[in-house]
């Protein structure tokens, strides 16, 4: 079965909208207004079933903020498991200014989690992950939740026999990769956090990429590059490849597109070069979008042409 879970602690609203040009202290008369169902987690699964495949998703919500995520996810039709805490969902938002074509993004912080509150949410996931391909447990923490709680989800996973995959940063990504998983994906900035890389060229960056590989961090490793691409670390080689040229309309979700992209081929019993290309197919589809939309199909489908994996010698 290629069914893929996701785990998302720290849910938002995202909301985006635009200006004519950002300054302080006058009003701002904003335009049209969209909203989305967003975080991590759930931005994997509704890209996972845009392109097909089977996801659920698993995540918390609470408060009146929680409510209009039920209802948004509910509009989008995905499979989901919701665990009900204390404090509200949080919301995301982001700028556009017209003028400059430049984006502005504040993330509100979300709710403080009770032990019982993330308890739940492992004993959630390890419900709907029996027989799973893959549990993704992408995005950040929310206060009250342990740095070792994604290396707590590699652990279950391993116990279930599913592959689990990890997207986060900081304390908690250093700590799922000291666990050990299937895939990470950090990018140039996480990687250099977790590595302590000094320089900042691309044999570097691969050198640290297969140092990780080595010690059974992950055994797949994505470092994602923005628009230089991404970098897939294996055991058996590395592979590069870029980012088909196009004109970026929001960055909103590109790396959870990715991320959706390379997981479900994998899923799907496709090579490492082929992952490669649906997931930079996907994160690239994403930048075509408007505000907080993600990737469309057949924007995915169109670009996945265009990329061309090489061996990294």
């Amino acid at each position: 079965m290629s069914r893929i879970v996701t785990l998302t602690l720290n849910p938002a609203i995202d909301v985006a909208t635009s200006v004519p040009t950002v300054t302080p202290e006058h009003k701002l008369r904003c335009g049209a207004v969209r909203r989305d169902p967003g975080g991590g987690g759930i931005n994997v699964a509704r890209v996972v079933r845009e392109l097909g495949g089977e996801s659920i998703a698993v995540y918390t919500r609470g408060g009146a903020t929680g409510l209009l995520l039920e209802e948004l996810l509910e509009e989008k039709g995905l499979l989901r498991r919701s665990i009900p805490v204390e404090g509200g969902t949080r919301e995301s938002f982001t700028v556009a200014e017209g003028t400059s074509a430049r984006e502005y993004r504040f993330i509100l912080p979300g709710p403080v989690l009770s032990e019982k509150e993330w308890q739940r949410c492992l004993d959630a996931v390890a419900d709907v992950s029996v027989g799973a391909a893959f549990i993704v447990a992408s995005g950040s923490l929310p206060q009250g939740v342990p740095d070792d709680f994604y290396a707590r989800v590699a652990r279950l996973a391993r116990r279930l026999g599913v592959r689990a995959v990890v997207d986060t940063s900081g304390p908690p990504l250093a700590a799922a990769l000291e666990e050990g998983v299937y895939l990470a994906k950090p990018n140039r900035r996480e990687l250099r956090e977790l590595t302590g890389l000094v320089a900042e060229d691309l044999a570097t960056q691969a050198g640290a990429a297969r140092e990780l590989v080595a010690r059974g961090s992950a055994e797949v490793l994505a470092v994602s590059m923005g628009a230089d691409g991404a970098l897939l670390t294996t055991r058996d080689g590395q592979l590069r490849a870029t980012t088909p040229p196009i004109e970026t309309h929001s960055s909103v979700g590109a790396g959870d597109s990715f991320l959706a992209g390379l997981t479900l081929a994998l899923a799907r019993g496709r090579p490492h070069d082929e992952a490669l290309r649906w997931g930079i197919a996907s994160g690239t589809a994403a930048l075509l979008s408007q505000g907080t939309d993600l990737c469309r199909r057949a924007d995915v489908e169109r670009l996945f042409t265009q990329v061309i994996p090489l061996p990294l010698t």
